[in-house]
């Protein structure tokens, strides 16, 4: 909208000087004299047409020359515009007709000029700055709406609510050592584009992509109150996504990406980072920190996609989860409990909805340390034929505790001695 306006300006002031210009005949000499040239009488020009035509031109090379960046870019759009419209006018002299280019060259040129002192100002550099800081790294749709915002296009920080999703490839290792640097590569670079381009299509901010994980967020640089809900979403459609790309990379490479996600909501500074070598928008806080570290924790739990408390909240009623651990969050004094997301609501069929459930009760009981019940409730929840390695990490943990409780009765037992 503040392109339009600017344009719409542009082209008015440009179209009222224009009018004047021909009222006042200042062109009319260099139209005799070319009428001379080219040996076509006065009485058969073409009226009022080349005002028409120069009203036009000034309000579409107004346009194109707010909108595009680059002052060698928009020189030479006009130049070339101009060019056409001098050319046009000798084709037209083929035909016995006389067709004035000089009313509309001069409001090509005015639109230009009028366009590159625009672009020194500060909104008229706003476009320009927003697409240094963010470059491919939002939808286009969301770009428009940062430009046409009120933020400042400096972003110099600010307190935001959103969430932030870390994606990671945690078989790295694995991947590098049986792959040549070439196919590492691909599959990598495989992985990045696809969940790259659909969390960004999801309405997310790519905050970073590299060999080693992807961060979006959801909520920044534009507000979204639904961001804990979109984000988990996203996270969930995601890793569908990723279901069917790793058929493709066992079909091509023989070997899977064992992908985990985080994903945590909260207070975060969103602002322009960087020097004048390297910079862009991103954000820090505990939040972050929190998602990376709940990625991590993936393959500790057997996990595919974690999430911290407020990130449940807002988006409980439309998810299921199972809990998985009561974390000791590093930067907070309480303990916090962790969930995995499964599916969206009502998105489980009977038989994994009473799984889940028994998992639920099982975990409950193990935090009571009740290990006869908590293993049996662990039991039912399992299904036939689904390998559920949250459930195994229990079971192995249940195991590790009666061993560590009969190590601990046994050395605390009274010695005996026998009195010969």
């Amino acid at each position: 909208m503040i392109n339009f306006k600017a344009s719409a300006a542009i082209g008015l002031i440009v179209g009222i000087l224009a009018v004047l210009v021909h009222a006042t005949g200042l062109f009319l000499p260099l139209d005799a004299v070319m009428q001379l040239l080219l040996g076509i009488q006065p009485f058969m020009s073409a009226g009022g047409a080349p005002l028409v035509l120069a009203l036009v031109m000034g309000f579409a090379v107004a346009w194109m020359a707010v909108d595009i960046h680059g002052a060698w870019k928009k020189i030479g759009i006009a130049t070339a515009t101009s060019g056409l419209l001098f050319t046009g006018s000798l084709v037209l002299s083929l035909y016995g007709r006389f067709f004035s280019p000089f009313v509309s060259i001069f409001t090509v040129l005015g639109s230009l000029a009028l366009a590159l002192a625009w672009g020194k100002t500060v909104a008229g550099a706003r476009k320009q700055i927003l697409e240094r800081l963010f470059g491919q790294r939002l939808s286009r749709s969301a770009f428009h709406r940062v430009v046409e915002s009120s933020v400042p296009a400096a972003f110099p920080g600010c307190v935001v609510r959103a969430s932030v999703l870390v994606v990671s490839v945690q078989n790295h290792a694995e991947l590098m050592e049986l792959l040549s640097p070439e196919d590492y590569t691909s599959i990598t670079n495989l992985f990045l584009k696809t969940a790259s381009d659909y969390l960004v299509d999801s309405g997310g901010y790519l905050d970073e992509c590299n060999g080693e994980c992807i961060r979006v967020v959801f909520g920044a640089p534009l507000s979204d109150e639904l961001h804990a809900i979109h984000a988990c979403r996203a996270a969930l459609d995601l890793a569908v996504r990723l279901n069917e790309l790793n058929k493709e990379c066992d079909a091509r490479w023989q070997r899977r990406l064992d992908v985990r996600m985080g994903l945590d909501s909260g207070d975060i500074i969103a602002a322009a980072f960087g020097g004048g070598r390297l910079g862009s928008f991103s954000v820090a806080g505990p939040a972050v920190d929190f998602a990376r570290r709940l990625c991590a924790s993936c393959s500790t739990y057997g996990t595919r996609i974690l999430i911290g408390p407020d990130t449940y909240n807002p988006a409980a009623e439309t998810i299921e989860v199972r809990p998985i651990e009561i974390f000791k969050a590093a930067s907070q004094r309480r303990r916090i409990e962790i969930y995995e997301i499964l599916t969206p609501k009502n998105g489980l069929s009977p038989e994994r909805e009473r799984s889940r459930d028994h998992f639920w009760t099982g975990v409950l009981h193990y935090r009571e340390r009740q290990w006869d019940k908590a293993v049996e409730e662990f039991t039912k929840a399992r299904i036939s034929g689904i390998h559920d390695e949250a459930l195994d990490f229990y079971l192995r943990r249940i195991e590790q505790a009666r061993r560590k409780q009969e190590e601990s009765h046994r050395d605390s037992a009274p010695l005996i001695f026998q009195i010969v």
